[in-house]
């Protein structure tokens, strides 16, 4: 009685409804990197019920996070990231399952992490570890949700190896993108929440099943200007 009034708000909705509820339930869905886009993903699929979640992330967590990183406090500077943020989701959602995998998502893990779980979200912050994503869920035949910051600005899409869409199409010059040397950028947090928002809602269509995903379309977002633009690919 408690998981139907939990998800009321949700399940009344004919395009999710019982059934889509119980593909989110039995959904296992790994977060690679819990920062600023990782908060409001992890947040919501926890919200929503997803019922198996992997939390990879190597960092802990610093005051400059809290800017933009919502689920961590003062209080836990210092603590991993995959530690902290199961425990605030399991604060929100008890009744699911939360993996904290602190040493992140790395070449020698990537395979095996990649076959355990059906859908790999993408909120890192570097183009090494997206293409290693790229990789490994090519090789598993796994779906991955894309999101990307700068300063004011984002980009979501769906790649799916099973149909050609893949990170490599998009940007084919691995070895430059790679190569450019890793630097802090600014970033409003808000812009990193509604990139991260966009992610999730992704998740929740591909996993209940309805409306259209982002496949082979990539949408950015330019929040100085408040526009929008969608990309074939």
């Amino acid at each position: 009685m408690e998981e139907n009034e939990r998800y009321s708000r949700q399940t009344m909705l004919p395009q999710l409804g019982p059934e889509g509820q119980r593909r989110l339930l039995g959904a296992r869905v790994l977060i690679v990197g819990v920062g600023g886009l990782g908060s409001a993903v992890a947040t919501y699929l926890a919200g929503a019920g997803v019922g198996h979640i992997g939390l990879a992330d190597h960092d802990v967590v610093s005051i400059s996070n809290l800017q933009r990183q919502t689920l961590y406090s003062e209080a836990q500077t210092g603590m991993p990231k995959a530690i902290a943020a199961a425990g605030r989701l399991a604060a929100i959602n008890s009744g699911i399952r939360l993996e904290p995998l602190c040493e992140g998502f790395t070449e020698a893990n990537a395979p095996g992490l990649t076959e355990r779980f059906d859908l790999v979200m993408d909120c890192c912050d570097n183009f090494a570890t997206r293409y290693l994503i790229d990789d490994a869920c090519a090789a598993a035949g796994r779906r991955w949700v894309h999101g990307a910051l700068s300063e004011f600005s984002g980009e979501v899409t769906v790649f799916n190896p099973a149909v050609g869409y893949c990170y490599s199409r998009l940007y084919p010059d691995r070895d430059y993108l790679c190569g450019l040397p890793q630097r802090v950028k600014g970033v409003i947090g808000a812009v990193a929440g509604y990139i991260g928002c966009l992610q999730a809602c992704e998740a929740i269509k591909l996993i209940a099943g309805f409306g259209k995903p982002l496949e082979g379309r990539l949408l950015t977002v330019d929040c100085l200007e408040m526009t929008t633009q969608t990309i074939n690919y």
